[in-house]
């Protein structure tokens, strides 16, 4: 009866802990998940403290680039990935371009050109340091301050 006592309390504590853990970090925002509005129109993060980062992007004509406006992160520097948006979830990745500190005017080649009319993503991802951006390796870049991934949503047009 002891072991079965003691097994038990330590997976009501372990599940416990992952849900109070889960609470300190979201602190209940919600602010990171996308709206459908906010997917419609172009939109920028806020940069914050050192070790916050954020990217600007702006709707633009369909092609096999994506220009990124400006992305500011502390060195050394992160992957910038265009991804599709599908229902409001990220889809795809089309291309990442690795950005080593604050830059202006970036191009991102892309495997698959953009369509008109859709919807896309800039996502911020850390390096690992391998040389090469691999989606379900390198992780998505949080910001420090709120706890929330940096992203900014943008549509093509013809």
């Amino acid at each position: 009866m002891t072991k079965a006592f003691s097994a038990n309390s330590f997976i009501a504590g372990l599940m416990l802990g992952v849900v109070l853990t889960g609470a300190w970090f979201f602190k209940g925002d919600l602010s990171a998940m996308p709206t459908p509005s906010s997917m419609l129109s172009s939109a920028t993060t806020t940069p914050s403290a050192a070790e916050g980062g954020s990217v600007s992007v702006h709707d633009q004509p369909a092609g096999d680039a994506v220009t990124v406006e400006s992305v500011t992160v502390p060195p050394p520097g992160v992957w910038v990935a265009v991804r599709e948006v599908a229902g409001g979830d990220l889809g795809n990745v089309l291309g990442a371009a690795r950005i080593s500190g604050p830059r202006s005017a970036v191009s991102i080649p892309l495997l698959r050109a953009t369509e008109p009319g859709h919807s896309y993503a800039i996502q911020l991802y850390r390096d690992d340091n391998n040389g090469a951006f691999d989606v379900s390796v390198n992780s998505v870049y949080v910001d420090f301050d709120t706890g929330a991934r940096v992203v900014a949503y943008f549509s093509t047009t013809e």
